[in-house]
This record gives C-alpha cells, structure tokens and sequence, in this order.
C-alpha cells in the first residue's frame, strides 16, 4: 500500500526539486516586490504585500498575481498612439467644445483628457424595460454601424433579443462589433458567439488577445471591463448599470425589482463613447477601427456632456482623482447612489469633511445583499458614515444597482462606476458628467422618488447590531482594496 511514508521518501530523494521549486517561488516573490515599490499608490497596501511576499511567499506570490500585478501597459500604449490627447483639438476645430464649463470643470476634463461637448439631446431612462427599449430602437434605426460593449451578456431571454436584432441588422449591412469581458461573462456559450459571427458580425471578449491572462485566467479575475457602451452610428450612445441578462428587467425571483439607471445621449458625446470602444476593442483584438463621425455632426439638443473613461492603464487612480474633487466642491448637497460603497480613505476624509461644511450627504444603498463579502463590507463603512452624521437610506423596494452622483445644482452623474475601490482603480470604467439644469432636475426627481422607498439608517440600529454580525462587517472591510 502506497502510505505518507513512501510520499516523504519520495520527496526526501528528490530534494534537489523541492530546493529548484521553492528557490523559483523566492526569485518570483523578488521580482513581486521589486515590482510593487517600482509602481506603488498607496504605502499601506505596498508594506502588506511586501512583508507578505518576505514571510509567506507561498501562497503569496500566486495571490500577487492575481491582485497586485497589472498587466495594462501596452494599453496605455495603444491609447497615446490612438491620440487621446488630440481629440480636444479635433473637437476645437469642429466647434463642439464648452468651453465655460471645461474652465469651471478642469479637473474632470483633465482626467478625461477630453472636453465637454455641447450639442447633446439627453433622456434618462429608469430601470430595464425603459433602457432596452431604447437600445433595441436604436439598433433597429442604425444605418452604419453599431459598437456594443456589456460587462455581462447572458444568453437568456434577453441576450437572445440583442442576438436576433443585432443578427437582422448585420443582414442588412451594417457593421457590427460587440465586446464582452471575459470574467462577467463567464457563461457565454461558444453557440451565442458562432451566432453572431455567421452573421458577419465581429464578436471579442476583452482578453482575447492577451494569450498569458486566458492561459491562466485567474490572473485576469481581479482586472475588468465593466463598460456598459452602445453606440448608433456615432450620433446616439447609451451608458449607464445596466447589462444584458433577464435580471436587469427584475425577472430574478430572488432579487426582485431591479432598480437601474441608464441614459441616452445624442449628439457629439456619442463620439467620445465611440472612442472609449475602440481603445477597448484594440487593446482586446489588435484591430484599430476607422474613426467614422457621422457626414453631419447636427446638433441634438443644447445640452454639453463629459465622457470620462478610466481604468488600471491609467497612471494615476484618476477616477478617484475626479470624484474626490466633486466631494471637495459641494457646497449644498451631495446625494451618493450606488449598489456597492466600500471608499478608500481619501473618500471617506473627503465625505467627512463636506459634512462638517454643511453639505446634505446622503448615500442610497440596496438593504439587500447580492455579493455577500462586499455587502458586509459596505455595511461597516455605510455605519461609519453614520456614526459621522451622514445620512445613509436602504432602498427596500427590489435591489438597487444604479450609480448616479448628484451635487448641488451643478453636476450630475451616471455611469458604471460604483463607490468603491475596484470601480475607482481596478476596473475599466465609464462615466458621463451632466451640467445642464433640465438633467439635473430630472435626476434630482428621480433620486426623490427613490428616497421614498428607502429606510433611513440610525445611530440606534448601528450601535445595535449583533456582536457576530459586526465582527463579519470589520473582517470583511480590511478586505476592501480588492473587493
């Protein structure tokens, strides 16, 4: 019988292999940790890798791999040779530019590295029916080309809706490309995809070119396109929460209702959304697509409109960079919606201190968990905002999944981008910035009608949660950089 003896025998003659082994784990876990003070933001998480990688190298090494190594330089690299830099100048030169709202908003429009474009026509859409409705229209009136990008593609009612109109389109001529990642759409079957290609259209996961990341998938588990992009023939963009699965319509019986926020643009912000899919879809296939404005860059509307994409490739945490400054600037109210709030310390300080200032600071978050861990962890930082006079409101009525920001009567936002660290540094993300009194009015009473099916959280019910209950919320908080 083959015992625990024979197996330390076995390794006991062959320790020239456990030494080659582990002398490569060491070397590895070196070559981490001269990598992490090479490209270190913040000292805390850079001294807990280190003396991670020094006292457990095994099984740290694997983790590093996981979530402290990027991978995303050649993507920075492909977006300074698509000229991301220029565009304000094209812009300028088309008269698209705001700029009064640019010399008010340099922050945001530095972080963009593109300007505020006016001429925009914008619609709010609330919850699912009403946002694919709208996408499903503008697909059935495109006449060029259509650029579809979802964090998640289901292959469930509704994904086969997307399948069947985007197939019917293609037969008609117009070119298509559709970007998934790899991680949200984990359970897309190979027969969706050959769908759609046998259509002629052009179908990529975001890490379709980057051979190591799918060799070894869990290195790309931490890193995400979370991008929610449709683009009409580059006069009309929808970007908001939503993804395409059955879910988002409020047909999962466990969640219920689902509470989303999307919006339509048209306009020359379309444009701007159109460039953010092709440093996408480059990066993800190395195809460069033709840059194609429309013949006639008409005037939708007279509404000027930001878009902001961010994500690891970026040298700086500029989306923190963008929002930070937003909180800085509040003056009467800072109204915060977003399914998941777990803020890195500068947030926080940041949240802290507009409501010393005065600010009403109020932060809407689902009372239902989807994601057990970062719902633990949300709850420990939601309670420090009250034990710090922020009002916190649960949403009961369903799950809250929209990310919207509204301050003062000056800006609005809505995007794919949620209160956390992962959407702020990790995730490839997308952001619309608003202005305009009429999107502000129309958000503000949409928030209002929200905060009417919220519970407000008290001191009472913080300071009373179970004992278990708060030691899970503080574990679960520690593990915030990564959630």
């Amino acid at each position: 019988m083959f015992g625990i003896d024979d197996i330390l025998r076995a390794i006991v003659a062959d320790l020239h292999l456990v030494a080659l082994i582990m002398g490569a784990i060491y070397l590895l876990a070196i070559v981490c940790g001269v990598r992490e003070i090479l490209n270190s933001r913040t000292s805390q998480g850079s001294i807990a890798w280190l003396l991670s990688l020094l006292l457990l190298p095994v099984p740290t090494v694997l983790l590093y791999l996981v979530f402290g190594w990027k991978f995303f330089d050649d993507y920075a690299t492909d977006r300074m040779q698509n000229g991301r830099a220029n565009r304000p100048l094209r812009a300028r030169d088309l008269a698209l530019v705001d700029g009064e709202t640019d010399a008010k908003w340099p922050v945001q429009v530095n972080v963009s590295e593109l300007p505020f474009l006016k001429g925009n026509d914008v619609e709010l859409l609330v919850d699912g029916q009403a946002t694919f409705s709208s996408i499903f229209a503008g697909i059935d009136a495109a006449k060029e080309y259509l650029l579809v990008q979802f964090y998640i593609i289901r292959d469930d009612r509704l994904g086969q809706e997307l399948a069947e109109r985007l197939i019917a389109k293609a037969r008609q001529g117009v070119s298509i490309c559709v970007l998934y990642d790899d991680v949200g759409s984990t359970g897309m079957p190979k027969r969706y995809r050959h769908e759609l290609r046998e259509a002629g259209i052009k179908i990529s996961s975001f890490n379709r070119r980057h051979r190591f990341l799918r060799l070894f998938g869990a290195t790309r588990i931490n890193y995400r396109n979370h991008r929610k992009i449709v683009v009409a023939d580059g006069k009309h963009a929808w970007v908001g929460g939503h993804n395409v699965g059955v879910e988002y319509l409020g047909e999962d019986p466990k969640l219920g209702h689902w509470r989303d926020t999307h919006v339509r643009v048209s306009g020359p912000a379309a444009l701007g959304c159109a460039l953010l899919f092709r440093e996408d879809w480059e990066w993800a296939t190395g195809e460069r697509l033709p840059n194609r404005p429309p013949m006639e860059l008409t005037s939708f509307g007279d509404q000027s409109v930001l878009v902001m994409g961010s994500g690891p490739a970026d040298k700086l945490e500029e989306c923190a960079i963008a929002f930070t400054d937003l909180i800085g600037r509040a003056r009467k109210r800072l109204w915060i919606v977003s399914p998941y709030f777990v803020p890195d310390t500068d947030i926080r300080t940041a949240l802290f201190a507009a409501r010393l200032r005065g600010v009403d600071v109020r932060i809407m978050l689902p009372d239902n968990p989807d994601h057990v861990l970062v719902w633990l962890a949300s709850m420990a930082h939601a309670d420090s905002m009250v034990q710090h006079d922020i009002d916190v409101y649960r949403y009961t009525d369903g799950f809250l999944h929209q990310k919207v920001v509204l301050m003062d009567d000056e800006m609005a936002t809505i995007g794919s981008v949620n209160f956390d660290n992962r959407s702020f540094a990790i995730n490839f993300e997308i952001t619309l910035w608003f202005t305009d009194t009429a999107t502000i009015s129309n958000v503000e009473a949409m928030l209002l009608q929200d905060f009417e099916v919220c519970r407000q959280v008290g001191r009472a019910e913080v300071e009373s949660r179970p004992w278990a209950l708060y030691l899970a919320t503080q574990a679960a908080r520690l593990l915030s950089p990564v959630l």
